[in-house]
């Protein structure tokens, strides 16, 4: 950190943390995410690279473009002055956070109790106890066989009711209490969906009374096979602290790094190599499927685009992943003054001291981790002390405590030089997790000024 500073006066970032705020607030599912960054970017004169293709036009430096994947994941082209093969500056961020999915037969009653519960999946790595007791929103789809899409956002409004999964009293816990965590929430993160019952003769009353008022929404129980439903904590991102100096928020993890490379990719002016923008699923469990960073469908948009600038050749394709600059835009562990003995003083990363860079993550023995080169971290050194950029160089914890992974290692493989490089949190992978306003804006700073990096 170049400097002690004090920001509790700078409007200029409490005003882009508002923006920030409203961002992960209104924003609380991949699909959600895709459908923001799809519209914020077509204000900005982005174009559809489908409708580019259909239309046969070829693309120059200067035109913009976005390709959408299964709703779930969104890549942004802005084509520099350069050849493609010259390689690209990429930011890449994950827009999917841990929480709960419904399973796909999901409703029960529980007779003796009289009340209708969801039964629940957890998704990406959580400590399960953290769900329990706490207001609970349900956002998501339902597709109908008809084709049409129904979309549920219940709990958000002061007007809508909210869920929860109950805990266990202390009265009562004497013997649950004594064993591991996951053992004593088990499988029992099951969401309270309803208590009264339908009047007459009918087997399971409240489940029917719950299907009944499903039909207001044109869902039948039978729906809930296609659907992508989530469970997530309910409410908006809030300022933390009496000098408001912290966020408190859902899924900040990985949507502060998200939305600080988008903006940074939407003000930032026509460069001399092509600037693209990642944001992906699956992340939070490995990056599998279709809609994350492991499948092809980022390699075939850039042979898209290479094939609309008049280089369509399998080389240069290869040529234009190879001799890319990528930050892997992920958050890594604060350090939290409540537990330092999990923490390496002098290597771990603080919030509200700038940005952090991580040369490598993984585990234990650095497994599974991209191991960022000297030479790279050298020009972006140059770079952000260039912009008077605050930023810092950590790893994520003791070496034997723990570990974590991010797409870093996915694009290295295509030889690209890669580090990861994000915001440090609190609580990260808690339903509410803590940023430091500094640091994000930082973030959006660090990632516009990256951008512009030249080649060798």
């Amino acid at each position: 950190m170049k400097k002690l500073w004090y920001y509790k006066n700078n409007k200029e970032i409490f005003d882009f943390c508002e923006d920030y705020k409203k961002f992960i607030s209104d924003n609380k599912t991949e699909r959600e995410c895709v459908m923001s960054i799809r519209e914020l970017a077509k204000k900005d004169g982005y174009k559809d690279l489908k409708d580019i293709i259909k239309s046969a036009s070829k693309l120059k430096a200067g035109d913009k473009v976005y390709a959408t994947n299964l709703d779930k994941c969104i890549f942004l082209f802005k084509i520099g002055r350069n050849p493609i093969s010259d390689g690209m500056r990429i930011l890449g961020a994950h827009i999917d956070s841990p929480r709960l999915d419904l399973k796909p037969n999901p409703l029960y009653e529980n007779g003796a109790s009289n009340i209708a519960l969801l039964d629940t999946h957890y998704y990406g790595g959580i400590k399960k106890y953290q769900w329990t007791a706490l207001p609970l929103a349900i956002h998501g789809i339902v597709c109908k066989k008809d084709g049409s899409t129904i979309k549920i956002n219940i709990g958000e409004n002061d007007q809508d009711p909210v869920f929860c999964i109950t805990d266990l009293l202390p009265h009562l816990d004497r013997d649950t209490s004594k064993g591991p965590e996951s053992k004593i929430v088990g499988e029992n993160l099951n969401v309270i969906i309803g208590g009264i019952p339908l009047d007459g003769d009918v087997k399971e009353p409240v489940k029917a009374s719950i299907i009944k008022i499903m039909k207001n929404y044109n869902i039948e129980e039978e729906d809930f096979i296609s659907a992508e439903i989530e469970i997530v904590p309910a409410g908006k991102a809030r300022d933390m602290g009496l000098d408001r100096s912290f966020i408190l928020g859902y899924g900040q993890d990985d949507r502060i790094c998200a939305y600080t490379s988008l903006k940074a990719l939407l003000d930032s002016d026509e460069t001399d190599n092509t600037i693209v923008g990642m944001f992906v699923d699956k992340e939070e469990v490995g990056s599998q499927g279709a809609s994350g960073m492991q499948s092809l469908f980022f390699e075939d948009m850039v042979a898209e685009i290479a094939n609309l600038l008049g280089e369509s050749s399998p080389l240069a394709v290869r040529r234009a992943l190879r001799n890319s600059y990528m930050l892997s835009s992920d958050v890594t562990a604060g350090y939290d003054p409540n537990y330092e003995s999990a923490f390496d003083k002098n290597n771990d990363a603080y919030l509200g001291k700038g940005i952090s860079f991580n040369k490598y993550t993984g585990s234990r023995g650095k497994s599974g981790a991209n191991d960022a080169s000297p030479e790279y971290i050298a020009k972006l050194r140059n770079l952000l002390d260039k912009g008077d950029i605050n930023y810092q160089l950590t790893e994520m914890g003791k070496i034997d405590q723990g570990g974590g992974g991010t797409i870093a290692y996915i694009t290295a493989n295509y030889g690209m030089n890669v580090i990861d490089c994000g915001c440090p949190l609190l609580n990260m992978h808690a339903p509410w997790e803590v940023s430091s306003k500094a640091d994000v804006y930082e973030a959006y700073r660090c990632y516009k000024a990256f951008l512009t990096l030249k080649s060798e």
